[in-house]
């Protein structure tokens, strides 16, 4: 049992959430005797966040779910610097449109885990542009950078990864964690925030706010950071085969989303069931108990309800019903991802591996081959020993469309058009 009194961090320890916390008995209190308005920051790096961001969003849904007020901080001003905790180089500056053409983008699927409004549990998304831009720089270095130990800031992890490499870490990214620290202060300031959370990378930058407040004389804030997951196998959550995987449905199917979900290595279930869906402890820990290949049944139920959640509960119950015909009854499912083709350049023929890398199941020509090699790839569900082979027009089915497969559970339409 958990020895939280709070129904938040009472539900985030029994489901996995924790790594550390600052001062567990004051959050607690805190969390137990008002309304706490508490925020995560997102990087605008990418038109989309992908799926190891989605521990933080559930982090924000459930302080919601238990009576209090999530803020997702949009990193606009900060993503023109860029977070170097922890990365071998700078990131790349992006421009002023590309950040705003990120949080566009990123903006989207805080919807369907978060109630915006006006009320004082509603969440709110705010853009840290909003002041950051503003400041004066000479202000800001008197009454914030005077309170920065640049000793205390290079005994970091995350800088000192930095100053051991080649890559020599700019005063640019030295910056970043001023900026981060003052986000906590003003979020403070504007919203009575007490409270940032993150993953356990962000640690230092946290308590970098929280030192920043107590000497610019805020209540005491709070840090509370997620474990950075990996799969058992070792691999990075949000990571495939095949890159990113993405929330948004114009860079990543619900179908594919789901068949992420549902591939999950047999001891991430119940973790991954606990941590990306609501269901009741009591029912994950029935799926959990589930051994053999009934183990395949609490996998198909881990894909659908993370799923739903994102995409919604109509597209999470047809990519399920596609991967059941295309996969149990071995028919050509018309809501598998689907190419088109030029189909011109299908009568004139197309060699296997680029339609491989068309389709978007190979990177390369190389990869591609090596597949065929493997014995792993398929037309039609006709296994393809010859790396030379050419895909035409006779190819094409009486559904108008050309199947490729990738071993058992990549699939892709390819419909000339």
């Amino acid at each position: 049992m958990s020895a939280f009194k709070s129904d938040f961090l009472r539900v985030l320890d029994e489901r996995g959430f924790i790594h550390q916390i600052s001062d567990p008995e004051g959050l607690d209190a805190l969390f137990k005797a008002e309304t706490v308005s508490a925020y995560i920051g997102f990087d605008p790096t990418a038109p989309s966040l992908h799926a190891g961001g989605l521990i933080q969003i559930m982090m924000l849904h459930w302080m919601q779910q238990t009576g209090h007020r999530p803020i997702a901080l949009m990193g606009g001003g900060t993503g023109m610097v860029g977070d170097p905790s922890f990365k071998d180089e700078a990131r790349k500056l992006m421009t002023v449109e590309t950040i705003q053409e990120n949080i566009d983008g990123i903006k989207k699927v805080f919807s369907n885990y978060l109630t915006f409004g006006e009320g004082p549990r509603d969440a709110l998304m705010v853009n840290n542009a909003d002041w950051l831009v503003k400041l004066n720089y000479l202000e800001f270095l008197r009454d914030v950078g005077r309170h920065f130990s640049v000793n205390r800031m290079l005994s970091f992890d995350s800088v000192k990864l930095r100053l051991d490499r080649d890559q020599s870490l700019s005063f640019l990214e030295f910056n970043y964690m001023i900026l981060q620290a003052y986000d906590f202060v003003e979020l403070n300031k504007r919203y009575g925030t007490r409270l940032q959370m993150g993953g356990s990378d962000q640690w230092g930058n946290i308590i970098n706010g929280i030192d920043l407040g107590h000497r610019m004389e805020t209540p005491q804030l709070f840090a509370l950071t997620s474990p950075l997951l990996t799969t058992s196998s070792g691999a990075k959550m949000g990571k495939s085969l095949n890159g990113a995987v993405w929330l948004n449905a114009d860079m990543l199917s619900p179908y594919e989303f789901w068949q992420y979900w549902r591939n999950t290595e047999d001891a991430d279930v119940e973790r991954f069931l606990r941590l990306y869906t609501t269901m009741p402890l009591d029912e994950v820990a029935r799926l959990a108990a589930l051994g053999g290949s009934e183990i395949n049944e609490a996998k198909k139920v881990l894909a659908t309800e993370v799923t739903a959640m994102l995409h919604g509960r109509a597209d999470a119950e047809q990519a399920a019903e596609t991967a059941r015909k295309t996969f149990e009854e071995g028919v050509t499912a018309d809501t598998l991802p689907t190419v088109t083709v030029d189909r011109a350049a299908i009568a004139e023929g197309v060699g296997i591996l680029s339609l491989f890398v068309s389709a978007g199941l190979a990177s390369s020509n190389g990869e591609a081959r090596r597949h065929v090699q493997g014995g792993a790839v398929r037309v039609n569900d006709q296994p393809v020993a010859d790396d030379r082979r050419i895909v035409t027009e006779a190819d094409v089915t009486a559904d108008g469309a050309i199947k490729l497969s990738l071993g058992k559970k990549r699939h892709v339409l390819v419909r000339p058009s």
